[in-house]
């Protein structure tokens, strides 16, 4: 894929909504601790995306893709614990 910026890659708009819709969604929680964790994970994805692209080398860039997946699956876990209609497995 060729792209000539980290605004082009559509995972990193679809990080970008993510966060947008994370924020909207706990703006009125009053559990401040975990509303503002979930809110840095998910700047986190797209964070870590846009600044692996601008690294400018192939490693770095999927070093934080790594790190921007290591997020989405933190975000994961406090969305499961938040959630009021949780499952045991």
């Amino acid at each position: 894929m060729v792209y000539h910026s980290f605004e082009d890659l559509e995972v990193w708009q679809r990080a970008c909504r993510l966060a947008v819709k994370v924020y909207e969604t706990l703006r009125e929680c009053k559990e401040y601790a975990l509303r503002d964790q979930m809110i840095r994970a998910s700047l986190s994805i797209a964070s870590n995306i846009a600044e692996g692209c601008e690294r400018n080398s192939a490693a770095d860039f999927c070093r934080f893709l790594h790190i921007a997946k290591g997020s989405a699956a933190e975000l994961r876990t406090q969305a499961y614990i938040a959630s009021p209609h949780r499952h045991s497995r």
